[in-house]
């Protein structure tokens, strides 16, 4: 296929894939969250397909087997371990793009540190917040452009419901002072 057909083709099927990830940011449940960045990881494997990016399709595919293990809460610090591991190793083997192929796979590492420490909704949202900022750049490198606008809404909805969860919770814990 022809490279800017490549790109538009791509920029389609990130589309989709954002919609998923705003939902994941805009729910309290930690459940449906996960449900919905395991549908945005597995779409983008595809458009990573499109853009060239090998890191991405791997990286990708490992994002979304390892949220799947937090969804039915088998995640624990070997499979943790594992998986920094595996993305590390795998992800400097297949990376085809130089520097920006690092990216996919420090996001990767950061959140699968967060998956494993965070628990409660508020570090959650802020984890998937520090890692959708790692994706702007690497989406703007790749020519993921529909990704990289959808992060940036990501980012500003993730931000404005950790904040409204924050402030939620000083009133809760201003009422029950009294």
């Amino acid at each position: 296929m022809y490279l800017p057909w490549n790109i538009i083709a791509g920029n389609l099927i990130s589309l989709f894939a954002g919609i998923f990830v705003i939902f994941s940011l805009w729910v309290n449940d930690d459940k449906k969250a996960y449900k919905y960045q395991i549908l945005n990881a597995f779409i983008l494997i595809i458009a990573s397909f499109f853009f060239n990016s090998y890191v991405g399709m791997v990286v990708m595919a490992m994002v979304t087997i390892r949220l799947c293990m937090v969804y039915k809460e088998r995640f624990s610090i070997m499979w943790a371990i594992f998986f920094v591991v595996l993305s590390t190793v795998i992800g400097f083997a297949v990376n085809n793009l130089g520097l920006v192929g690092l990216i996919p796979i420090i996001a990767t590492v950061q959140i699968t540190i967060c998956n494993y420490l965070c628990k409660d909704i508020k570090w959650i949202k802020l984890s998937f917040i520090i890692n959708e900022s790692f994706y702007i750049i690497y989406f703007w490198c790749v020519f993921d452009f529909t990704s990289v606008i959808i992060q940036l809404i990501t980012v500003s909805v993730g931000c404005i419901s950790f904040f409204k969860l924050i402030r939620n919770r000083r009133l809760i814990d201003d009422v029950e002072a009294y």
